[in-house]
């Protein structure tokens, strides 16, 4: 929410210095782009626990309750854990390239803007990961026990 809040009073900076004085700035719309990007990835895991990603929800939603259970163990062992191992390795390997290179922008010449947005992929893999993981426990357990997991 804090970083919506950043971008917002930068585009207000960049709507007003070019509208109004006519002087644009090439950083503002670098800024914005990796506010927004660093926002939206940190999100998906939240997104995750509140079930707000995007799902077909047509046949599943008729299926008994174990049944679903057991779909979501299978979904979650075949495609989420691999990509998120898969994103966790890659996203790490270029975040720590990133940091050694020192590596910039093209245009603002941000020395920290871009090793610590490549940072983020791996936080939200590992953070995805956590949360998934949560997921599957509690669906492994409902199919041992035949009842939700209570905290």
């Amino acid at each position: 929410m804090w970083a919506l809040c950043i971008v917002t009073g930068i585009v207000v900076y960049e709507v007003v210095t070019r509208r109004i004085f006519g002087q644009p700035h090439v950083w503002t719309y670098e800024i914005i782009t990796f506010f927004y990007a660093a926002h939206f990835m940190l999100l998906a895991p939240y997104a995750l626990l509140k079930k707000g990603h995007v799902s077909i929800d047509i046949l599943y939603q008729n299926l008994r309750p174990k049944t679903q259970a057991v779909l979501d163990v299978i979904s979650y062992t075949i495609f989420f854990f691999p990509f998120m191992v898969v994103l966790l390795h890659v996203g790490s390997s270029l975040a720590s390239a990133s940091w050694a290179t020192g590596e910039t922008t093209l245009t603002a010449r941000l020395p920290f803007i871009l090793p610590l947005l490549k940072t983020v992929t791996p936080v939200t893999a590992g953070l995805l990961f956590i949360q998934g993981f949560s997921i599957f426990y509690r669906r492994i357990y409902f199919l041992v026990k035949g009842k939700e997991f209570q905290c």
